[in-house]
């Protein structure tokens, strides 16, 4: 399939000072991302919780792609250039197209191959090309890859662990210096301060959660609401969602939606938590 990708935008980021700056303020290690590869990386606030959640991709040495759901615009771009002013690093939105291909290849002016063999494919100047699939396939394959997402409603509520961001490609490093909310994300890790983890589900219903909304979890006698759903798309009858819960759950723990009841299936990680 070929799906445009058009609820992304690439903030272009260039300058002589642009990897020190990026180095300062994400998740990523900077230096152990070579140039033409891409990973997931966030940028928290203070308290370390997630501001904003990206693909960065290192186009030359000092020049980097972010490439962004459009939804967490302005405020992700402005809390990326709040100390700028002090960097020689510049910050634009690139209007370009983006194209997510499965199962084919495609030529383009940047390709990047991820995990599990889909490619993100850049193409600076448009390109007429036959897309046959639908935003809810791409979706739905991040979903089953056990890649996050962020929105407006969830900006700035979860520790970069709860989204699973450690087990993720290179999106944190415990290794790099100082950036920001590093003591809280290190905190989590060394100390235990996380206890919520991403959770991926199925069911086969034409209910779909809000985003923001809750899940029902079974305590044998009643169910209760909880945890917190972060993406959900559904498919002619398919749901597929993710939601941040507790990570200390029985991995037997049954959990349902609270709109019609509809149970839901665990679908397994492609790593581990």
């Amino acid at each position: 399939m070929l799906i445009e990708l058009s609820h992304y935008i690439i903030i272009d980021i260039q300058g002589e000072d642009s990897r020190k700056y990026l180095q300062g303020q994400l998740t990523c290690d900077i230096e152990q991302l070579a140039i033409g590869n891409s990973t997931l990386t966030a940028h928290c606030d203070p308290k370390g919780k997630v501001q904003s959640l990206f693909r960065l991709v290192a186009v030359a040495e000092q020049h980097f792609y972010a490439i962004i759901d459009r939804c967490l615009l302005p405020s992700a771009l402005e809390a990326l250039k709040k100390y700028a002013v002090f960097s020689k690093v510049s910050f634009q939105l690139l209007e370009t197209q983006i194209i997510g291909v499965i199962g084919q290849s495609l030529q383009a002016d940047y390709v990047l191959t991820l995990a599990d063999q889909r490619q993100l494919a850049i193409n600076l100047s448009p390109q007429t090309i036959a897309f046959d699939g639908q935003l809810a396939h791409w979706q739905i394959a991040d979903i089953q890859a056990g890649l996050p997402s962020l929105t407006t409603q969830t900006q700035l509520e979860f520790l970069p662990q709860a989204l699973n961001l450690q087990a993720i490609e290179q999106a944190i490093s415990f290794q790099k210096g100082c950036y920001i909310g590093q003591e809280m994300v290190a905190r989590a890790k060394y100390r235990g301060a996380n206890k919520r983890a991403m959770l991926s589900f199925y069911a086969q219903t034409q209910a779909c959660p809000a985003i923001g909304s809750e899940l029902e979890m079974d305590l044998g006698e009643s169910w209760r609401a909880t945890g917190v759903v972060i993406s959900a798309v559904n498919f002619a009858g398919d749901l597929y969602l993710q939601a941040v819960l507790n990570n200390q759950l029985d991995p037997e723990t049954a959990f349902r939606l609270p709109q019609d009841h509809s149970p839901l299936t665990r679908l397994p990680l492609p790593y581990e938590i």
